[in-house]
């Protein structure tokens, strides 16, 4: 209309109104210019100027808006809707730190799976890293059956416990004989789970919390030990070595465990981190702490040595930061004793003494940090936790930390701000799924930095542990033999021989276990 309105009255030439649209499209899209040019007028210039770069302007708008998401759209792998050829394989409902760490878990042991993920951008992240993924809604029966769920062998579920219950019907309805696992945030929920039609319920905040507190020396459980009874007679326990006790200032090699108590040593923690096998020539020192295996007198007699006096702790304060299932669980463990327990939590409840932010040095100060001799911490937040973790190891710098980190990836960094001890979630979790999913693989123990767990030892036939360097080649320890389902502890490695059908209990860190796998596990 303008361009019209301008012929007529700036150049005196007045046309159609339609021919002037004609003119004017042909400026914008760049097909065509000129068609009424030369313009005599200032005013028609200026016009035609900006009707051409208002064209340019549209065109380049246009590109960014329209063409170059869908060139990215087009060009970008996104995550399948059907899963790979899969049979026997595991179905995971949910991609967490938990069940990340499970998957850490089946490549090593070369298990086939499809993980099922609601949210398409991590799907489509998940399989660019070249995951085994489906993007899909695992409520719904029809992305179940695109994840092979009637062949499968196992489905893990991870998600919101108020979507869990919903995911095991849909699974069941798919495959009613398929092994189900499910984690849950609240152990209340488990009985429900049940009713669902989940196999196994598991609540690893609640065994994370459990451990955690069990590193807080008590008067009715010290510093000494936690133990692991592997059939009737062999126990794997943990003992701390005091400083006047006659191991210190030895080296291992010195210390002549096995022949002065008939025990082994299978590692040692060592500022928090687990060392499998200890070096002969290393010192022990107190405060270490001692993986040994042997009979309950061994054991015994060991311990007896280790802890040359018991210092007393009758009368201590703990306080527990983060009153979720891990916090309750650690609340629990102190129960029965006569430690004095103070809750803190951002959230006021009943069991709840310091309400406010674990993060505000005020607020340690009034949960009574400054005279505490631990302090528990079981944040939802791994970020909150390393903050609390400076703030609290600068107020007392003789506290024990505590604390349990969500994420792998983040224990180092609660090391680094001050913790004495971090227990990994998604590490524990991980462990105790791959335990719960494969029933043929026994674990004794998912919440330490060592795998204690009987395997087959097809390779071994014929052959003695000695003369196989189990050790040399793998870093395991071989602490005892199941044949026909008896559990033998007492063999000489130099004489006695495995036999076919035989499995045995090896005990070490996880990577020592995988490799034993490759090695002799058939």
């Amino acid at each position: 209309m303008v361009y019209n309105v301008g012929m007529g009255i700036w150049e005196g030439r007045s046309q159609p109104l339609y021919r002037s649209l004609e003119v004017v499209f042909q400026s914008l899209t760049t097909t065509g210019y000129g068609e009424d040019a030369p313009w005599d007028s200032l005013q028609m210039n200026l016009l035609v100027i900006g009707i051409q770069l208002t064209g340019i302007g549209l065109i380049l708008t246009a590109v960014d808006i329209f063409a170059v998401p869908w060139l990215q759209s087009a060009l970008k792998p996104s995550a399948p809707s059907d899963a790979p050829d899969h049979s026997a394989h595991v179905v995971i409902c949910g991609f967490t730190p938990r069940t990340e760490a499970f998957l850490e878990e089946l490549a090593t042991r070369e298990r086939p799976y499809v993980l099922i993920e609601s949210d398409e951008a991590v799907a489509t992240d998940l399989h660019r890293a070249d995951y085994d993924v489906v993007h899909g809604d695992p409520e719904v029966t029809e992305v179940l059956s695109a994840a092979s769920v009637a062949d499968a062998a196992a489905v893990v579920v991870d998600a919101p416990d108020d979507a869990t219950a919903s995911i095991v019907l849909s699974v069941r309805e798919v495959n009613p004989e398929v092994r189900t696992v499910t984690l849950v945030e609240h152990r209340g929920l488990g009985e429900y789970l049940d009713v669902a039609g989940a196999d196994a319920v598991l609540s690893p905040r609640q065994l994370l919390g459990e451990s955690i507190a069990s590193e807080v020396p008590t008067a009715v459980s010290t510093l000494v030990d936690e133990e692991v009874e592997i059939g009737e007679d062999l126990q794997l326990v943990e003992v701390g070595v005091t400083p006047d006790s006659d191991l210190c200032g030895r080296t291992v090699a010195e210390a002549q465990l096995r022949e002065r108590f008939g025990v082994d040593m299978i590692g040692a923690w060592v500022d928090g981190s687990f060392e499998s096998p200890f070096p002969p020539d290393t010192t022990i020192e107190g405060g270490v702490r001692l993986l040994v295996v042997g009979d309950r007198k061994e054991v015994d007699s060991f311990r007896d040595e280790a802890i040359a006096s018991v210092q007393s702790v009758s009368s201590q304060t703990v306080v527990i930061a983060g009153y979720g299932e891990s916090g309750r669980a650690a609340a629990r463990a102190f129960e029965g004793t006569t430690t004095n327990v103070t809750v803190l939590d951002i959230e006021d409840d009943s069991q709840v003494d310091v309400v406010g932010d674990v993060r505000d040095p005020e607020v340690l100060e009034r949960a009574g940090i400054g005279d505490a001799s631990a302090l528990v911490i079981t944040v939802g937040d791994d970020t909150t936790a390393i903050l609390a973790t400076l703030i609290a190891r600068d107020r007392n710098p003789d506290l024990r930390l505590l604390v349990r980190a969500n994420e792998e990836d983040d224990v180092t960094k609660l090391y680094r701000a001050g913790a004495d001890f971090v227990q990994s979630l998604a590490t524990v979790s991980g462990r105790m799924i791959a335990s719960t999913v494969f029933e043929d693989e026994e674990v004794f123990v998912y919440d330490k930095q060592v795998s204690v767990v009987r395997l087959p030892a097809t390779d071994l036939a014929g052959k003695t542990v000695a003369e196989a360097a189990v050790r040399s080649r793998t870093g395991v320890t071989v602490i005892a033999v199941v044949r026909e389902e008896e559990i033998i502890t007492n063999f000489d490695p130099t004489a006695f021989e495995i036999a076919e059908g035989d499995d045995v209990i090896v005990a070490g860190a996880d990577e020592h276990i995988r490799r034993f796998e490759s090695e002799f596990g058939g």
